[in-house]
């Protein structure tokens, strides 16, 4: 309970003062510009380059006026065959936004993307390219990039919020779901407050029909209905499953009984290779998914619509 305070405490008074009103496709690409540099070696988990990346998110939610929480835990690396597996501290980066509602401010809704990759390959490696930097442009720079923007966008609009956000920047998502179990496992917030978790994976290669791909949007009221009309409205081509819960961070709160969505613009020949590269990001449409994402979070949060889980088969 101590430690809930002091979180609430360091970062429910946060000022606005550097929030922007905009998400922009130059920011979008200034944070996968960084997040790719082949000076983060893959953002694997452990050691000084994934200090310097968290160092960068903590930065950047600052920015928005944020007061941003490292949330430390060891990861259990995947390794090759026979090979031992390795034990690296890892973090997730916290953010939080409180409702004005004296009610509905006790619930949450949990905006995360994770932001660790494969470093030199490994195991989950599509490639036969040894000790080659798997920068994940898409995987996921793309969706942390998305998580900054949409933080800072919702930070300059927080006197609508009825609801509280939680924003996460999950680490070692690669080996297991590490830091999203890790978080549901240690919350920062009861469980039962937490209402939604929208996951973004994989958002920047939207296609020429301008699809974006969404499962678990049945776990929560009409949300089937309400990602398919919100997402046509803002002219896009939804694919929305209501199950479909998948294989991101997403499902380490589906499996504590919380709603989810996960989000994505589909898969590609460059997953998990070192050609996942930032030229290969649609920016245009990487900031429509972003915008999508934040209407979605804004009609969730400056509302009163119901939200409850629902069990998919």
């Amino acid at each position: 309970m101590f430690k809930r305070i002091v979180f609430f405490v360091l970062i429910s008074s946060s000022a606005i003062v550097f929030s922007q009103s905009e998400i922009t496709e130059h920011e979008l690409k200034t944070h996968i510009l960084f997040l790719t540099s082949e000076a983060n070696k893959g953002r694997a988990p452990g050691g000084e380059t994934n200090r310097k990346v968290v160092r960068y998110l903590k930065k950047e939610f600052k920015k928005a006026g944020l007061k941003p929480v490292k949330q430390s835990f060891v990861a259990k690396l995947r390794a090759l065959e026979k090979t031992p597996k390795l034990r690296e501290k890892t973090w997730n980066v916290v953010a939080y936004i409180e409702g004005n509602d004296e009610q509905l401010k006790k619930e949450v809704i949990v905006l995360g993307a994770h932001y660790d990759h494969l470093g030199l390959g490994g195991p989950s490696s599509k490639s036969d390219k040894k000790n080659t930097i798997h920068g994940g442009a898409d995987d996921n720079a793309s969706g942390t990039a998305a998580l900054l923007e949409i933080a800072e966008k919702i930070a300059s609009q927080k006197h609508q919020l009825k609801r509280s956000v939680i924003f996460i920047a999950f680490g070692a998502e690669e080996h297991g779901l590490l830091g999203s179990k890790f978080f549901v496992e240690n919350p920062l917030v009861p469980l039962s407050q937490i209402k939604l978790m929208i996951n973004m994976d994989m958002v920047g290669r939207l296609n020429d029909k301008k699809h974006v791909y969404m499962g678990g949007a049945g776990t929560f009221p009409d949300g089937v209905s309400f990602m398919n009309e919100l997402g046509v409205a803002l002219h896009l081509t939804p694919v929305v499953h209501a199950g479909g819960v998948g294989g991101s961070d997403h499902v380490s709160f589906y499996e504590k009984n919380i709603s989810v969505l996960g989000i994505h613009t589909g898969g590609h020949p460059q997953y998990h290779t070192p050609e996942d590269t930032i030229d290969l990001i649609n920016f245009k449409g990487h900031k429509q998914v972003s915008e999508y994402v934040f209407q979605t979070i804004m009609k969730l949060v400056s509302t009163d619509y119901e939200l409850k889980f629902i069990r998919q088969n």
